[in-house]
């Protein structure tokens, strides 16, 4: 384990968890736009001639990841090229090392990275247990793996891997451990069926070409390959119950729905049902979206579903969902009931009307001030600049949303916006697609990345205020995965409760750091903290001090 200095945050947790103030409180912290300072020199190229290309909209990704195994997270950025025939300049992925010092260097050239392709999302995870992250770009055509050496650089896998030979629109992804053998296994999102020669035309006032809805094309199935542990995977769709070529998904995420210990799936889609695949612990799923009230708004309708993420928001022990959608559907936030399923608490909670007029795409839970409940972190953006000419009240660069998690009692939660008081670089509208969340700096809180469409990346540090502390978990399995992807870590303080799973994906086309983060205001110490392996492997450890990190080693406990 090891200190970690200078952890701050909002206001201190009272002595009852669930009490509200009259008046609402400072944030208690600010985030920083140090994109520059930190070296992050990047520009997303959509490729746009004025063709008005469907996959020009989507943006792309971003992650936090230890590529090299340092125990500093390093950042990488997604991006798109040129189109065949509108050749005007050369864009790659954008790999950055962590100096350690606040920057970060360029080494993409130098990891071997420096190839083009019409990247969309990123999913990272150690498929080969070797102890290095290995890279998943998803793409307009074939998707590509790149396995980490361990030196610093990578080689492309994906004819290797079995994965090859397989084009699609492919969108986010994530890696799991479906069958909990210790290797990990990949869900990827694919959106519709499209190609340049067979684009849509469409028009918004019907005289200009103006971008397509997905409604105007066909969907196309996800696809769930199965890790062989020899380097190859094998495509299980057809027989894994994932088959569905209605669907036209934008983000997944992982969760445990029915708390069976086996990792179930959330698929956000647009413009149709959305979809919980429940792991059957034979290599099946079954879509229960339906039953648990996930598929459809309250309304009974499908809604435009871009990212989703999941995590324990208001301390039950249960999942909490959300899924940001188009504007003029607001986000929709789902807590789980009593007795099994979801109810969408967006509008008492706070969250749906003033994301109402925004169209959501990057969306993540974490614990921004520290004081012990998950807030929620939303990047905005619309798909067409010229949607202001047809709809005035409607902006295609917005302002992202972070909604600040305040318990109100009797397990309800209040959520309020406090983006317009933690920087003003932070609030600066933008055309916001890729989100994640990671510790860059070791101070104990967590730093944010978003990027933008046919726009910069931007940085946020994470400066805390008011002296919260926080609590951090770094997981290695031995017989499970080695990322412990799918693991669970409960901490007990004071009678509360809180709960973070290691993710391998969430979010819009991005991927947040693996390292899991608890805050617990100024508290000193936790009575308990237990963790769940994905294999089913539990392990407790009494009486930790906060205010540091600790590596837990599947077996050896923490080292």
């Amino acid at each position: 384990m090891r200190e970690i200095a200078g952890v701050a945050g909002a206001a201190a947790l009272s002595p009852q968890l669930f009490a509200v103030t009259a008046a609402a409180p400072s944030a208690g912290f600010k985030l920083l736009d140090v994109s520059g300072t930190a070296g992050l020199h990047f520009q997303h190229n959509s490729g746009a001639y004025g063709g008005k290309l469907l996959p020009e909209t989507l943006g792309s990704g971003c992650a936090f990841l230890d590529y090299d195994a340092d125990g500093w997270q390093d950042i990488l950025l997604v991006n798109s090229m040129d189109w065949p025939g509108h050749k005007k300049q050369r864009s790659t992925l954008q790999l950055y090392r962590n100096n350690r010092d606040g920057t970060f260097t360029d080494v993409t050239r130098r990891a071997g990275l420096d190839i083009e392709m019409y990247g969309m999302g990123v999913a990272v995870g150690d498929y080969n247990n070797d102890g290095f992250p290995d890279i998943l770009i998803t793409c307009v055509g074939q998707n590509r793996l790149f396995r980490n050496t361990g030196k610093g650089t990578f080689v492309d896998a994906t004819q290797a891997s079995g994965l090859g030979n397989r084009l699609g629109f492919s969108t986010s992804a994530l890696w799991f451990d479906y069958d909990r053998d210790g290797k990990l296994d990949l869900f990827v999102c694919n959106y519709v069926k499209w190609s340049p020669e067979h684009d849509v035309v469409c028009s918004l006032d019907g005289k200009h070409k103006s971008y397509c809805t997905p409604e105007a094309y066909r969907g196309q199935t996800c696809w769930l390959f199965h890790n062989r542990g020899n380097g190859t995977f094998e495509d299980v769709t057809a027989n894994s119950g994932i088959f569905d070529s209605s669907s036209k998904a934008l983000g997944v995420s992982l969760l445990d729905y029915d708390q069976d210990g086996w990792p179930d799936l959330l698929v956000a889609n647009d413009t149709q049902p959305n979809k919980l695949y429940r792991n059957l612990h034979n290599g099946k799923f079954r879509d229960v979206a339906v039953d648990a009230g996930l598929a459809f708004s309250t309304e009974g309708k499908a809604r435009a579903g871009m990212g989703v993420d999941t995590a324990d928001f208001d301390n039950s022990g249960k999942t909490g969902i959300a899924i940001t959608n188009f504007d003029n559907e607001m986000i929709g936030l789902y807590r789980a009931l009593p007795r099994g399923g979801y109810e969408d608490v967006a509008i008492p909670s706070g969250v749906g009307m003033p994301s109402k007029g925004t169209l959501g795409f990057g969306c993540a839970f974490l614990d921004a001030d520290l004081d012990g409940l998950m807030d929620l972190i939303v990047t905005n953006g619309h798909i067409d600049d010229t949607v202001r000419n047809i709809r005035g009240n409607v902006g295609y660069a917005q302002p992202p949303q972070l909604f600040l998690n305040s318990a109100a009692g009797n397990g309800k939660h209040l959520f309020r916006d406090v983006a317009t008081d933690i920087g003003d670089g932070f609030r600066q509208p933008k055309v916001g697609r890729g989100l994640a969340f990671g510790d860059f700096d070791r101070d104990g809180d967590l730093d944010i990345l978003i990027t933008t469409n046919n726009g910069p990346a931007y940085l946020y540090r994470n400066d805390q205020l008011a002296g919260n502390k926080s609590i951090r978990f770094r997981l290695t399995g031995t017989q499970s995965n080695r990322d412990a992807i799918g693991a669970s870590v409960r901490i007990e303080h004071d009678g509360i409760t809180q709960t973070r799973v290691v993710k391998g994906g969430s979010g819009y086309l991005s991927q947040s750091e693996l390292p899991v983060t608890f805050g617990i205001g100024k508290r000193d110490k936790i009575d308990r903290a237990v963790i769940h392996w994905p294999n089913g492997r539990t392990e407790e450890f009494k009486s930790l001090a906060t205010g540091r990190a600790y590596d837990c080693v599947e077996g050896k406990g923490i080292v």
